[in-house]
This record gives C-alpha cells, structure tokens and sequence, in this order.
C-alpha cells in the first residue's frame, strides 16, 4: 500500500491507493480563506470501468465467506477507526468544506460503531422458513448480495454517511465503490486508509464529478445504489437505476419543520434550536428551517432564540467556532438570494442576514433568524442549506401540524412540548420519515433513517438498511420425491372439478393448486 498524500492525486483499491497521473486533477481550497489544500483526481472512464471489473472478481470471492468471516473483517475496520488517531483527517476535513473541527473528530469518531452493528446484524438473520403448503416440502427463503454497490457520498458528513451504508452493504456480502462529494474528496480519501485491510478491490474510493457518478450508475456492472444530495440530482440517479431496473436508495434532503407549541420549554426549546438549526451552518439535510411558534409564546422564544443564536462565534473551523463557513461562494450566494427575497416580501431580520465582518475572504454568513415569514414565501417552499431559520406565527397546534405538512418534503421534523398529548399526535400525523420530540437531530444505528415525499426512497440504518442491500430467493426442496397428481396430464375426472375440492385428500384441483400459474 503506498502512504496518502492529498497533494498526490490517486484512487483508493483495497488494499491500497494508486496514483493517477494521466487523469485530470483540480486543486482544492479552504473555503475560510482560498489556500491551498490539495489536489483531487477527476478518475476518467477507463479507470471506472478497470476498478468496476475488479470489484464484480472480489464481490464473488467475498460472498462465498461464511458471515461469521465477515463480520470479522467488518471488526476489523472498527477497531482500525477506533485505533487510529483521527487528527489527520479530521484536520483534512475541516479544511475542505469548514465544518468545526471538534465536530471533524466526532463524526470519524461515530463510525466505527456501525460497522460492528452491522457485522453482528447480518449474523442475526439469513433467510426465513414458512410454514409448508405442500406436506413433505420445505420451503423457505435466503437473502444473498446483489453484488456490487455504488455510493454517492455528500460534502456535509462524507465520511459517516458513506460508512453507514458501506457497512450495510459489506455485512450483505457486496463490494463496494464509494464516489466521494467533490468538495470533500481528500478527506474521504485519507479515511479510506481504514479499508486496507480488507480484500483486493472489495472497497474502492472513486475522486470525480457528476460524470464518474453517472458512469457507475449506468453501469450494467454495478447492481444498487445509494445516492445523498440533491432532489434534482437524486431524481436523475433514480431515473438511470430505473432504466435497468437497479435497486437504489436516495435520501434527496429536505425543508424539515420545527413546531414549538405553547406548552413548549421555552429555554431550552430556543437553545435546542439553535443546534437544529444551525449546526454546521445549517447545511445538513435535517436542519430545522421552517419554524412554526405559537403565538401564546412566539415574543418570549424569538427574544430567546436570538439571545443564544448571538453567542455564537463565526470563524475558521480550525479555529474556536461554531459557525464554519459555507461550502462554497454558489452556496452562500443562494441563501443571500433567499433572504433578500423573503425581506423584500415582508420578513423581518432579528439576527444576523449579513455577511460577517473581518471574514471576507471565506464563504461566511451570519446565522440569521428571520420573523414574519408567511408559507408561500420561496424560502418556506425551497430546501435553503444555509444558516436561516425561518419564523412563521401560528394561531394553534392544529395550524402548525397543518403548516409543517405543506410542503413537498418530508425528511424529518421537530417539536419542543411538554403536552405528552401533542407530542403523540405530531407524532402520528406529521408526514415525514422521522420526528423528534425535545431532543433534535440524533439518530441510532438500529433505527432506519430516510424521508417521505420529495426527500427520498429506501432507508439506511437498521434492518431495512441492511435489507436494502440484500435480495431474497424463494426455495422449495421436497426431500422425499413423489408424483403429484396435479402434474401433467391431468386425470380424466379433473377437467369436471368445480374447484377447491381435495381428490383422495391429498390436493387440491389444478385451479386451486397452482392458481399464480
């Protein structure tokens, strides 16, 4: 295997990374002050197609293991993770998209954890025995790998949320070739190193664009996908699974809701908040957008809100803060564009709405609460990605589970109540694959996580995010081989059976026997 370097551009194939120097390369810059970071490959389609052919070899040995082997392998990637020093890419990370670095080190931190859920979850189940329909059959069903994976990895947790499907699909018995977020390549690439120990060509890390993704998509070669980005994107990748009716799972982002009803603590709700709504600059997927306050408590949680939101410190991610920058100028230019379009139509900028000063270099914005914000308002409709929290005032719980369902996502949403009555209810009618009751954005790896409507189709974590990289094959073994009597040709005396009726208690007529043909 030959050392990382991100100023070297290269692939990663287990159980090594392998220099490019004929391909395209772009150099990578700090988006807190445009320096240097490293350059990044663009892998053409010549090297796709090579590592795709290399990961069909590896797939077929790897299935063959026994699951108590390959959970063992999977073993081994966690304590690699978790024995490894996290600096380096952590150090990588924040200097590619911003994040802070405290949360760099806690994202590497968490992966670990679901590839020893996963190894152990794949051992749990391999199939199901149904009761018979037939006396002296055994029937029963078996789950077996596709084959080989695709994963489309997003800049905002590159790491994490490749390792949560990387993990799933390993423990299924597929190979996998992760195509990492352009903005975050580099750090994805030193996480990579965690693989070596794995087969040769089982994981694979592919650097490039849209065209490298598109060429493993529509590959008749590769067999599922996962995708995380945008809708539009997301609605592209699924149109090419459907075209060779490949299996995908798509987690297209969000405009999640935060309701805090009148029953609301309101303290903690406010600070509460400011986590949902401007972690990492509020450029996650279930970033808490459109708020809907009761207006019993609306004064009292936008003083508050604004209180905590103010103690934040804006700067490097390297350096004491808890806002980075954003990804990039186009990403900030859109959140400019949101506000002035929300201001110009009546919102009211309580905090923030600006760019911060001293900070002129980097894609920096304030974290910004905005009041007044009514539904039809482009910001209240679009995903922003950005550092806003939009306030809308509602007259009642009923109006804001109203609100919070008028949109066309439903990737998670929020709510701060002590009401045990409305925390159940939001429960039960809010339209989103997942709700957070007083205690926002934390998952779990047993539990699926996905969305409803516009944000996506398929699931990862839990059992279904295992299932979604499995395929199930129907079995029936008569151990003891006899004649039927519905088999062809059929006895003079069935061509006038009525149907439903045993003949010499044994079957039934071939209407009923085999009646799905």
């Amino acid at each position: 295997m030959i050392c990382y370097d991100h100023n070297d551009p290269c692939c990663f194939v287990a159980p090594g990374y392998r220099r490019l120097t004929d391909d395209p390369c772009v150099d990578v810059t700090d988006p807190a002050d445009q320096s240097f970071v490293g350059k990044r490959v663009v892998c053409d389609r010549q090297t796709v197609d090579g590592v795709i052919l290399e990961a069909n070899t590896a797939q077929k040995a790897w299935a063959r293991l026994d699951v108590k082997t390959r959970a063992g392998y999977l073993h081994r990637i966690a304590d690699a993770i978790e024995n490894s020093d996290p600096a380096p890419c952590s150090v990588l990370l924040t200097r590619e998209m911003g994040k802070p670095y405290p949360e760099s080190v806690g994202e590497i931190a968490n992966c670990g954890a679901v590839f020893r859920y996963f190894a152990e979850m794949a051992r749990d189940d391999a199939g199901k025995i149904a009761g018979t329909t037939q006396t002296g059959s055994f029937q029963y069903s078996r789950v077996e790998p596709y084959g080989v994976s695709v994963h489309i990895v997003p800049f905002n947790f590159p790491i994490l949320l490749a390792c949560w499907t990387v993990a799933a699909s390993l423990a299924a018995g597929n190979a996998c070739i992760v195509k990492p977020a352009e903005p975050t390549t580099l750090s994805t690439l030193k996480f990579m190193e965690n693989f070596s120990g794995l087969p040769a060509g089982l994981v694979s890390c592919l650097p490039g664009g849209a065209e490298t993704g598109q060429t493993l998509v529509r590959s008749g070669d590769t067999h599922a996908v996962v995708f995380t980005g945008s809708v539009a994107g997301g609605k592209a990748v699924a149109a090419d699974c459907a075209a060779l009716l490949k299996p995908c799972v798509i987690e297209a982002g969000g405009s999640d809701p935060m309701i805090i009803t009148e029953h609301a603590p309101l303290d903690i709700a406010a600070q509460g908040s400011v986590t949902a709504a401007f972690h990492l600059s509020g450029q996650i997927c279930t970033s808490a957008e459109r708020f809907f306050v009761h207006e019993a408590v609306h004064d009292r949680f936008v003083d508050a809100f604004v209180k905590h939101t103010r103690k934040l410190r804006i700067g490097p991610g390297l350096e004491k803060s808890e806002i980075g920058p954003m990804v990039s100028k186009a990403a900030r230019d859109k959140v400019e564009g949101l506000i002035a379009q929300a201001v110009s139509a009546g919102a009211i900028v309580e905090c923030g709405g600006k760019r911060p000063e001293g900070l002129d270099a980097g894609w920096f914005y304030e974290p910004t609460i905005l009041t007044g914000v009514t539904p039809e308002m482009t910001i209240m409709q679009e995903e922003c990605f950005g550092p806003v929290a939009g306030i809308c005032k509602v007259a009642s719980f009923e109006e804001a589970i109203e609100r919070a369902n008028d949109s066309p996502f439903g990737l998670g949403a929020c709510i701060f109540t002590t009401d045990m009555a409305q925390a159940m209810e939001a429960v039960e009618r809010i339209q989103s694959g997942m709700v957070w009751v007083n205690n926002p954005l934390i998952d779990n790896d047993a539990l699926p996580f996905g969305g409803w409507k516009m944000s996506g189709v398929g699931r990862e974590l839990g059992r279904l995010g295992l299932d979604a990289f499995r395929q199930t094959k129907m079995v029936m073994i008569d151990h003891n081989p006899i004649l039927h009597e519905w088999w062809y040709p059929y006895p003079d005396d069935w061509f006038y059976e009525t149907g439903g009726r045993k003949l010499d208690g044994q079957t039934a007529s071939p209407a009923t026997e085999n009646a799905d043909g």
